[in-house]
């Protein structure tokens, strides 16, 4: 079976050589401000969030939304409720850093660049774009790398979002004093996704920490079992650009309690 997840890790130490060829790190360093952990000072304005994701295509199904742009989409999401936006920069999502320059032009929401962190080179290069935060995978990073780039990505006011897929991963991030963890709910060789995979990995999380469920969330019925699970907050893409009323379900989703939620659904 493919391993979309090592066909993009090896294409991304292409991406990033070439990135480092043509801006090496001592410019990129020059072009930065540091950032001001906006996602941990918002994020602790209210007990459920949602990160909408500003998301075109996956490796595993092609082409998710053709009725609108990166910008468009962030425009939604902002204007219904979402607390942060995510927005891709890797090429086999059709996402770019011209992507994330224009969300950040747009809206004045947190940004997490999402990308596939392998070479720190990438988060002086993602705060140079305007990020936030950034997502650092456990499963492509050794216990050392985490450690090492959660770090830098504090050391220039970013957070980051550790993201987890199974036990191991779960206590890589839990031997960090990452603030948040994302579990994520799919499956990283075939992409496929199931939200049992958060509820199976949640008694093993520390709840001192933020909790963030990813994808696979496709309703307000999804969104209202995590949060119950004892869920944070929810990373969504497919289930909001694949929407009918793409701003309607941005609104559902980032207003899920058991008395908001049924009151919006009725």
């Amino acid at each position: 079976m493919k391993d979309i997840l090592a066909e993009i890790v090896e294409k991304k130490r292409e991406i990033v050589a070439e990135a480092k060829r043509q801006l090496p790190l001592a410019e990129v360093k020059v072009s930065m401000q540091p950032g001001t952990f906006r996602m941990s000072k918002d994020f602790k304005k209210g007990a459920w969030n949602l990160i909408a994701e500003c998301k075109l295509q996956s490796p595993a199904k092609g082409r998710l939304n053709r009725t609108h742009t990166v910008e468009e989409l962030a425009a939604i999401y902002a204007e219904n409720g979402a607390s942060m936006l995510s927005v891709h920069t890797d090429p086999h999502f059709l996402g770019s850093n011209e992507d994330f320059r224009k969300v950040r032009k747009l809206v004045d929401l947190p940004l997490l660049r999402k990308d596939f962190v392998i070479d720190s080179y990438q988060l002086y290069e993602a705060r140079m774009l305007g990020a936030d935060a950034v997502l650092l995978i456990a499963r492509i990073l050794s216990p050392e790398q985490l450690k090492e780039y959660l770090y830098t990505a504090w050391s220039l006011g970013m957070d980051a979002l550790v993201e987890v897929h199974d036990e191991k991963d779960m206590a890589m991030a839990l031997s960090t004093p990452a603030e948040f963890i994302g579990i994520n709910n799919r499956n990283l060789r075939t992409f496929t996704t199931s939200i049992g995979q958060t509820l199976q990995l949640l008694p093993l999380a520390d709840k001192e920490r933020v909790l963030i469920s990813e994808s696979g969330v496709f309703g307000s019925e999804d969104a209202r079992v995590l949060r119950e699970a004892g869920c944070d907050g929810i990373l969504v893409g497919e289930g909001l650009v694949r929407a009918e009323d793409i701003g309607a379900m941005t609104n559902i989703l980032a207003n899920i309690d058991t008395e908001t939620d049924r009151k919006l659904m009725a």
